[in-house]
């Protein structure tokens, strides 16, 4: 398998380029929202917003918040480059196994660890089915169509 096509697939199955955080898309959002938030100028008035919404109350833990998703989802690099969760079943699985994916387990279709992630199995029983390389260029071209995981 070419390191390249295996390098964008996370030992769980899932395509990191489809990834929402992988595209930015997280931060992107936070991004936004702060620019709403400007041009209306709410950050200016939170306690006088606090009388119809007691919410805004919390405006500062709000924004802590905000800077919180910024910086914890500027983007990853990929699992296999040290992103994504550090602690990942998934991958520490993977490693003590010398598996390049949970797709090459075979106790894949009844691991509990697998399961909690459904979309992560259907995509390692595709990879199973397809051989990785093959399903990461169909991927690819799915992202170059704009495909996301959070479309799904």
């Amino acid at each position: 398998m070419k390191e390249e096509a295996l390098s964008q697939i996370g030992y769980c199955g899932l395509y990191c380029p489809a990834c929402g955080i992988y595209q930015g898309k997280v931060k992107q959002a936070v991004v936004n929202l702060r620019k709403v938030i400007k041009a209306y100028g709410f950050d200016k008035i939170p306690a006088e917003l606090s009388k119809w919404e007691p919410a805004f109350h919390h405006y500062k833990e709000f924004e802590e918040v905000l800077s919180g998703f910024e910086r914890l989802f500027q983007g990853c690099p990929s699992c296999r480059r040290n992103g994504g969760d550090v602690g990942c079943m998934m991958r520490e699985c993977c490693k003590q196994k010398s598996l390049a994916l949970c797709a090459d387990c075979a106790e894949m279709q009844s691991c509990h660890k697998l399961a909690r992630m459904a979309k992560a199995l259907e995509e390692s029983q595709s990879i199973k089915i397809t051989g990785a390389e093959k399903w990461a260029e169909e991927m690819q071209k799915k992202v170059s169509n704009g495909y996301c995981y959070l479309e799904i």
